[in-house]
């Protein structure tokens, strides 16, 4: 893909960056994120917007605050897992909303057969199974394979072992591409780039080298590969690499929640991959 100079590669990241306002850092007021994020989506990077991400708990609250009459997009998580998604739905019917998607976590008490029984169809609505860092992991990832669900990386948190390193990540993102699975990616994604974070000490994945990560796996790229783009800190070499990128890679990599998004739209403006003009509007 020929980038013929700044911001022409701007669909490469329509839809990717998923609102993830009220969850830490960013902790915004449910109020403020469902009156912010029409905002967002109208702006002038309003199409690298994606829908607004509520844990399953919030929908009661949702229904007492004003919604605009275009219905909002959702992202629906659950936290405690698939037991929470039939009353999610049910409160979602009632309100001026549009479920895009459900994120549901695997609970360490639950045995995965279990947990893959109890996971009810949700219509059209695709489903995020969180793939656990331990050792059900495998069988995790094969489970959704079978059900026709896709993945969802943690790749961070407020505490430091929360994230997980290079090899690690690699290796799972491997193993979700090889079969066949779609992802997001949530929590810990705070920068373009692999950096340090100067507050917290913690080191902390790019989005951008997890597009490029992903798009090394579709291609069949080695392990190693994968682990050395995740380590890569140098913009320029990203932004290069980036342009290289076939949009195809996002029916794989969808989207990332990020409590911010005028950060990554900035971070990608300053990069030279969306107009300069974007992170202004």
């Amino acid at each position: 893909m020929d980038l013929g100079g700044p911001g022409a590669a701007v669909s490469l990241f329509h839809g990717f960056l998923d609102d993830a306002a009220v969850f830490p850092p960013g902790l915004k007021p449910l109020a403020r994120a469902v009156s912010d994020h029409p905002v967002h989506r109208g702006a002038g990077y309003g199409k690298l917007v994606g829908p607004l991400i509520l844990a399953a708990p919030a929908l009661a609250e949702l229904g007492a605050l004003p919604v605009d009459s275009v219905p909002l997009e959702l992202a629906i998580t659950a936290p405690r897992g698939p037991a929470q998604l039939p009353e999610a739905l049910r409160r979602a019917a009632d309100l001026p909303v549009r479920v895009v998607a459900f994120e549901v976590a695997v609970p360490e008490d639950l045995p995965v057969a279990e947990f893959f029984t109890g996971l009810e169809p949700a219509g059209e609505v695709p489903v995020f199974v969180e793939i656990p860092r331990d050792a059900r992991q495998a069988e995790v990832i094969a489970n959704c394979a079978s059900a026709g669900h896709h993945a969802k990386f943690r790749t961070g948190g407020v505490r430091a072992e929360l994230y997980p390193d290079e090899p690690e990540l690699a290796a799972a993102l491997l193993a979700v591409v090889r079969a066949g699975l779609a992802f997001k990616a949530t929590a810990g994604l705070h920068h373009a780039l692999r950096n340090t974070d100067k507050d917290t000490g913690f080191e902390q994945h790019g989005f951008l080298n997890l597009l490029l990560a992903t798009a090394a796996a579709v291609r069949g790229a080695p392990l190693q590969e994968l682990i050395t783009v995740l380590a890569e800190r140098d913009g320029a070499r990203i932004a290069e690499a980036i342009s290289t990128v076939d949009s195809s890679v996002r029916a794989v990599f969808r989207s990332f929640g990020t409590c911010s998004i005028t950060e990554p739209v900035t971070e990608l403006a300053d990069l030279g991959l969306i107009p300069a003009s974007m992170k202004g509007q």
